[in-house]
C-alpha cells in the first residue's frame, strides 16, 4: 500500500492529510499553539467533587473545566498523590526509583475518599474538548513512545500480542528487563518487532527523561499549568505509522519540515529522504488532489460506483448512514446478488469515512436487505476485517433481521468536520450557501452508467445555467468534452433556470428523463 502524509501549514492551523494509495483516508487540524490535546500532562487544580457522579471538574486551564471520574484515576493514584504532595512543598529532591509504591486504589469506591477540592492533582488528557464538553481526563498516566509505552508507578513489562513470536517476546523483555529502573513499567508496541537493542534502549531512556521533567516542574509551576507537552499532531501520526509502506511527508512549511526531519533523523534514519519541502506554485492540497476529496467529507450524500451512493446523516444521540442502490441494479443480476454487491462496495467506503469524518459513538448502518444468512455473515466479516486498520477502538455486532448494523468507535478528538463554504453566485457574494455534493462527481457517475451499462450513445445534461457554464467553461477541454471522449458518447448540456444551483437531471435524446 502506497501512504503518504501531505501537511499544509497556514498561519492559523495546521492540516495534515493521511493518503492511501491516493485516497484521503484520515484528516485532522491542529490549531498553532492551541494546546490541551491528547496525551498532554498538566498539574490541575481540583474545582468540585461531584458525589452523584463519583467524578470531580478540575481546573488545567482551559476555558471549560476538564472531567475525570473515579475509574479514571487509576491503580496507582494513591502513590501518584504522595508524590505531588511531596514535590509540591518543594522541601527536597525525591528519586522516583527509590519511593515505595502504595496499595492499588479498590476497583470501586468513592472519589471523595482519595481527592478533594482545592487540591493539586496530576492529570493527563485522555479525550479532547468535544462540542460543549471540556477535556476528559486521566490519572493513570503513560509516556507513548516509538517503540515502547513508559508507565510510572508500575514494575509490569506487557508485550504487544500483535508480536507472534515466542523468541522475539523473550529478546524484547530480555532488552527491557536489562535498562529499566524500578517503579516503572513498559508496554513493547508492535512497532519494536525486529529492532536493535540501543534503539529500545533509548526510546526508553528518552521517556524516563521526559517523566522527570514533568516531576522537576511540579517544583517550580503553580495549578493549573502544563508540565509536559504531546509532540504535535503530524509527528504523533509519523511516530505511530511509520513503516515500509510510508513512502512520502510533504510539508509546505519549512519550520514544519525541519522539525519533521529532526524527528524521523532519531525514530527512522533510514526514511529521511521521503521527507520532501513542497515549492509548488499552486496551493499544496490542490496539486495532491487533496482539496477536492476534502469537499466530499462535508457531504450528506456520498457516491459509490455505478449510481450507488450513501447518504449520512447526523443527530445529537448517533450517526445514521442509509445505503442505496440508486440505478445501480442490472437486469441480469438477480436481487440478492445486487444487493450483495452494493453492500460490500459500501462497506468499503462507510470504513473509510469512518475514519475520514473521525465518527464517533454509535453508528447505525441501513444495509440494503440480504435474506441469505450465508451472505449477511459474509458482509459483516468483511466489515471487521476493513475495520481492522482503524486505530480508533470500535465494536460491530451482526446484521439484525431488519438489515441494520451497529457500530461503536471511539472517538478521542473533536469530529473531523468544519465549514466548507463558497461565495453563493446567486447573490452576488451577499450570502453564502454550503455546498452538499461533488456534482460533477455524481453527474460523471450517472453518465458512466447510461453509456457503459445502457450503451447509450447521446445524453442530455438538464442544470442551472451556473452549473451548466461551469461544465461547458474551458471549451474543448471542459468536463463535458472530457466526458464525451472518455465514455463515446455525445453529451449536451441544457439550461433550465427552475432548476437549483446543484440540481440537475439526465435525460436522452429525445430529452425524456432517465431514473
Amino acid at each position: 500500500m502506497n501512504r503518504e502524509l501531505i501537511i499544509e501549514v497556514t498561519a492559523s492551523e495546521v492540516t495534515i492529510a493521511l493518503v492511501e494509495d491516493k485516497q484521503l483516508v484520515e484528516l485532522s487540524k491542529e490549531a498553532c499553539k492551541s494546546g490541551f490535546a491528547v496525551g498532554d500532562i498538566y498539574l490541575g487544580k481540583v474545582r468540585k467533587i461531584m458525589p452523584g457522579l463519583n467524578a470531580a471538574f478540575v481546573n488545567i486551564g482551559h476555558e471549560r473545566d476538564a472531567f475525570i471520574h473515579y475509574l479514571d484515576l487509576g491503580p496507582h493514584f494513591t502513590s501518584l498523590h504522595k508524590l505531588v504532595a511531596g514535590l509540591s512543598t518543594k522541601k527536597k529532591n525525591v528519586r522516583f526509583e527509590s519511593i515505595r509504591l502504595d496499595q492499588s486504589l479498590p476497583k470501586s469506591d468513592k472519589l471523595s475518599n482519595h481527592i478533594s477540592g482545592g487540591q493539586p492533582i496530576m492529570v493527563q488528557i485522555a479525550k479532547e474538548a468535544i462540542s460543549t464538553k471540556g477535556p476528559r481526563l486521566t490519572a493513570d498516566i503513560s509516556l507513548a513512545g516509538r517503540n515502547v509505552v513508559l508507565i510510572p508507578f508500575s514494575n509490569k513489562i506487557s508485550i504487544s500480542q500483535k508480536i507472534r513470536s515466542t523468541a522475539e517476546k523473550k529478546r524484547l523483555k530480555k532488552i527491557v528487563d536489562g535498562v529499566l529502573p524500578k517503579n516503572y513499567g513498559v508496554i513493547v508496541r508492535t512497532a519494536a518487532q525486529g529492532k536493535s537493542e540501543v534503539d529500545i534502549e533509548q526510546d526508553i531512556l528518552s521517556l524516563i527523561k521526559k517523566w522527570e521533567q514533568a516531576l522537576e516542574g511540579i517544583k517550580t509551576k503553580v495549578p493549573p499549568t502544563q508540565l509536559l507537552s504531546e509532540m504535535s499532531r503530524a509527528n504523533t501520526i509519523i511516530r505511530d505509522s511509520l513503516n515500509s509502506s510510508f513512502n512520502a511527508i510533504h510539508v509546505n512549511d519549512e519550520a514544519i519540515y525541519n522539525e519533521i526531519r529532526e524527528y524521523v533523523k532519531v525514530i527512522a534514519p533510514e526514511k529521511l529522504k521521503i521527507v520532501k519541502l513542497y515549492k509548488g506554485s499552486q496551493p499544496i492540497f490542490d496539486n495532491f488532489d487533496i482539496s477536492r476529496q476534502i469537499k466530499s467529507l462535508f457531504a450528506k450524500y456520498v457516491s459509490l460506483k455505478r449510481g450507488a451512493y450513501l447518504i449520512i446523516e447526523h443527530t445529537e444521540a448517533l450517526h445514521v448512514i442509509d445505503v442505496n442502490s440508486g440505478n445501480r441494479a442490472k437486469v441480469a443480476d438477480d436481487q440478492e446478488s445486487t444487493a450483495m454487491d452494493v453492500n460490500l462496495s459500501a462497506a468499503a467506503e462507510i470504513a473509510r469515512q469512518l475514519r475520514l469524518r473521525d465518527m464517533g459513538g454509535i453508528v447505525i448502518v441501513d444495509f440494503i436487505d440480504l435474506h441469505k444468512a450465508e451472505n449477511r455473515q459474509k458482509l459483516y466479516e468483511e466489515m471487521q476485517k476493513l475495520m481492522a486498520g482503524d486505530k480508533a477502538k470500535h465494536t460491530i455486532l451482526p446484521l439484525t433481521k431488519f438489515g441494520l448494523m451497529q457500530i461503536t468507535r471511539q472517538r478521542v478528538r473533536p469530529e473531523a468536520i468544519s465549514k466548507a463554504e463558497e461565495t453563493c453566485p446567486t447573490c452576488g457574494g451577499t450570502g453564502k450557501i454550503s455546498p452538499s455534493i461533488l456534482v460533477d462527481k455524481q453527474i460523471e457517475n450517472q453518465i458512466a452508467y447510461y453509456a457503459i451499462e445502457k450503451r447509450m450513445r447521446s445524453l442530455r445534461v438538464v442544470a442551472n445555467p451556473i452549473l451548466a457554464a461551469y461544465l461547458k467553461e474551458g471549451g474543448l477541454r471542459s468536463i463535458r468534452r472530457r466526458w464525451c471522449r472518455r465514455y463515446l458518447c455525445r453529451v449536451k448540456v441544457v439550461v433550465d433556470q427552475s432548476l437549483g444551483i446543484v440540481d440537475y437531471k439526465i435525460a436522452d435524446r429525445k430529452n425524456k428523463e432517465l431514473k
